[in-house]
């Protein structure tokens, strides 16, 4: 496979990064990860106009035409590793650059940011799709600044393996009594017909595909309700389920060993998988 970095095409066994670089030494970066369906880029515009705000938060300044030349060297790249067919992921990260001498504050003068691209084939997870999956309940200890897609994600991965050690597939995150997101996903919860998640708010990452269930919601006139869900009102939901760019519609139909929403996916969610199936293939059934 082959891999974009810093204006190169090369062989991702070749390629390098200096181990100077601010990404490396502390997570100086942002990043994002794009569906790919026939070599189309699903919300292309959504998630680089996401990750230009990532970049604005933390202060790394990229010239025009690097980013202008980011759409065409991902399809090349797509072009190049012959993913133009069927499905793939598209992964995009930006650091701030490499600099020396090692400092806590940002390199005087600035460096040239390093900026990685790669691609890897697919495949979804349908069967968690059909009967939905299972998750713990565990504290949000994330730093305050969750909107900004950076690469410090150690207390996600964290959280996740502690879900996979428990023998569940992920874990429903908490704070202050109220339900945020997944290790790598959004939640919205169903209660009397009625879509609620978390608002807006630096403790949370609006999703491409979380903004794409708003607009779904919309025009299958679900009624949304952008109000935290409360710990201990978990399991008076009739449904909840996670949404995100690899995880797509994803029922949760057990939590900490209980069961919700009598055990099986609700028709709320299914309606939702639906129309996100038409929007994503272009057909229902996909």
């Amino acid at each position: 496979m082959q891999v974009y970095l810093n204006g190169k095409f090369i062989p991702d066994s070749e390629a390098t990064i200096p181990v100077t670089d601010r990404g490396f030494i502390f997570g100086d970066g942002v990043y994002e990860v794009i569906r790919v369906i026939d070599g189309r880029l699903f919300r292309e515009k959504e998630h680089l106009d996401r990750l230009k705000e990532g970049l604005a938060g933390l202060q790394i300044n990229v010239k025009p035409d690097q980013l202008q030349s980011l759409s065409k060297n991902m399809h090349d790249l797509l072009d190049r590793n012959s993913l133009l067919k069927g499905e793939a992921t598209l992964y995009l990260q930006i650091t701030r650059g490499a600099a020396s001498p090692r400092t806590h504050t940002f390199p005087e003068p600035e460096v040239e940011p390093t900026i990685f691209l790669s691609t890897t084939p697919f495949i979804p997870h349908r069967d968690l799709h059909e009967s939905g999956t299972d998750a713990i309940t565990l504290p949000d200890l994330r730093w305050a600044r969750c909107h900004l897609k950076t690469v410090n994600l150690l207390p996600n991965i964290l959280a996740r393996q502690q879900a996979v050690d428990a023998g569940v597939d992920s874990a429903v995150m908490i704070r202050d009594g109220m339900i945020t997101e997944s290790p790598n996903a959004n939640i919205f919860g169903v209660r009397q017909g009625i879509l609620y998640t978390y608002p807006d708010s630096p403790y949370i990452l609006s999703g491409i595909t979380r903004q794409l269930v708003f607009e779904l919601a919309e025009e299958l006139s679900i009624p949304v309700k952008t109000i935290p869900i409360l710990e201990k009102d978990l399991f008076d939901l009739d449904e909840l389920f996670f949404s995100g760019t690899t995880t797509d519609i994803q029922p949760v139909v057990e939590i900490d060993g209980k069961q919700l929403g009598g055990g099986k996916p609700g028709d709320i969610v299914r309606r939702i998988q639906k129309a996100f199936r038409q929007e994503l293939y272009g057909v229902s059934d996909a």
